[in-house]
């Protein structure tokens, strides 16, 4: 495919040759053979070669080997970040090249080879991350344009090789770049957040998820413009909303929203302390005007604190049919865990007595460092508390498109649950 690139990648750093040979312990050793792609730097027992040993430049080739010198994989040194390196490869010996990262492209786009035929959605994520072997590196679909986030500066001397190759493999026509805070706060290397890539691409930028239009944001939204991850349970909301009544909670663009009203709400109430994804909310509900569901849903947004909007509308004696309950992360810091529980059993609390009797409870975490046995067992705690009754319809996690291979990757939740009589 030929590509237009408009991002100056000249003044990028090269990987170059000189190898970091990086000696790490045995219990990191041991992780690090289960599949786990971090090693911190209290596991790193010694580091030599590389262009200037301990201090060589992110996205220096790392070979790792144990404390009895054998060979135990390859990754992305980094002297600034507690992970010291991102595991590649383990194994064998290999090369990273371009054939090296194209299989593990190739290896993304085969997991998601459902997606990518069907014609009902075209937004998705095409990279996660550390668990697609691409450690720190996220790349979102929407349509034909790309977005392409970098979480760690080691990618910096890879882009020039990775570019070309996504644009390849993915047949992708647009590219933005996108770089986490602590990266965005460094060395960039004449490229910055919000970046066009190559190609021309829209904001908003639309695309489809299960025949419903939504816009995202690529050069300016949270994440990488949309949130991708709760596609299916967005689905399953839509098929259980035929002439309910819903209230979307963290509504955010109003993805949830939309499929309700789409499903046959009779009433949809969207809200988000946010009032420019509000705004989106209520642009994404235009956009899927022509169904003649979404032309009749009565939809109503409310900007405000999630946590004041529910009471007050309890203290309107409002109810509703189904409940939506999907806020940012509470616990974004080990030390903010017991706060975040706190939290999810308040939101508990009021999402219960805002439901009609027999209604649908969909409450959401994605708190990777609160559990998906802490997040349920405080939901317990509160109906057992109240001695109310909630019967499980399903509780569900990560989407295809999301996969999880190690523990600190799995961090969405969420559980659909009738509350009885």
């Amino acid at each position: 495919m030929a590509v237009s690139w408009q991002a100056d990648l000249s003044d990028l750093p090269t990987a170059g040759d000189k190898r970091l040979a990086v000696r790490i312990s045995n219990d990191a050793r041991k992780h690090v053979r289960r599949g786990h792609p971090w090693v911190f730097d209290g596991a790193v027992t010694s580091v030599t070669g590389g262009p200037a040993g301990e201090q060589s430049p992110p996205g220096t080739i790392a070979v790792v080997f144990d404390e009895s010198r054998d060979f135990v994989g390859l990754g992305l040194w980094d002297a600034n970040s507690p992970i010291r390196v991102t595991m590649l490869h383990r194994g064998k010996p290999a090369t990273i090249n371009e054939d090296f990262f194209r299989e593990r492209l190739e290896q993304a786009l085969d997991i998601r080879r459902n997606l990518a035929a069907s014609s009902h959605t075209d937004g998705y994520r095409l990279i996660n991350g550390e668990n697609d072997q691409f450690p720190g590196l996220v790349l979102d679909k929407y349509g034909q344009t790309g977005v392409l986030k970098l979480y760690r500066a080691a990618w910096f001397p890879h882009l020039a090789m990775l570019l070309p190759l996504i644009a390849d493999v993915t047949g992708l026509r647009h590219m933005v770049l996108r770089l986490g805070r602590n990266v965005a706060d460094g060395e960039c290397f004449g490229l910055h957040n919000g970046q066009t890539i190559y190609g021309e691409p829209e904001e908003p930028t639309l695309f489809r998820e299960h025949d419903l239009r939504f816009e995202a944001h690529p050069f300016s939204g949270q994440k990488t413009g949309h949130f991708l991850d709760q596609r299916d349970n967005r689905v399953r909301v839509g098929t259980m909303s035929a002439g309910k009544s819903v209230l979307d909670m963290f509504a955010c663009t109003g993805g949830f929203s939309v499929h309700a009203a789409a499903g046959g709400a009779r009433s949809v109430t969207s809200v988000d302390l946010n009032a420019s994804a509000m705004g989106t909310a209520i642009r994404n509900m235009e956009l899927n005007k022509e169904r003649r569901a979404v032309a009749q849903c009565d939809h109503k947004t409310i900007v405000g604190d999630a946590f004041e909007v529910m009471v007050d509308l309890q203290r309107q004696k409002r109810s509703y049919d189904i409940v939506v309950i999907d806020p940012p992360s509470f616990a974004q810091r080990q030390e903010n865990v017991k706060a975040g529980l706190k939290a999810y059993k308040r939101l508990t609390e009021l999402g219960l007595d805002l439901l009609n009797r027999g209604g649908v409870l969909v409450q959401a975490s994605c708190s990777s460092r609160i559990t998906a046995e802490m997040f349920h067992e405080a939901i317990d705690q509160v109906t057992w508390a109240r001695r109310q009754r909630l019967i499980d319809i399903v509780r569900t996690e990560h989407a295809v498109d999301h996969p999880v291979n190690f523990a600190e990757g799995a961090y969405l939740k969420a559980r659909f649950a009738r509350i009885d009589g």
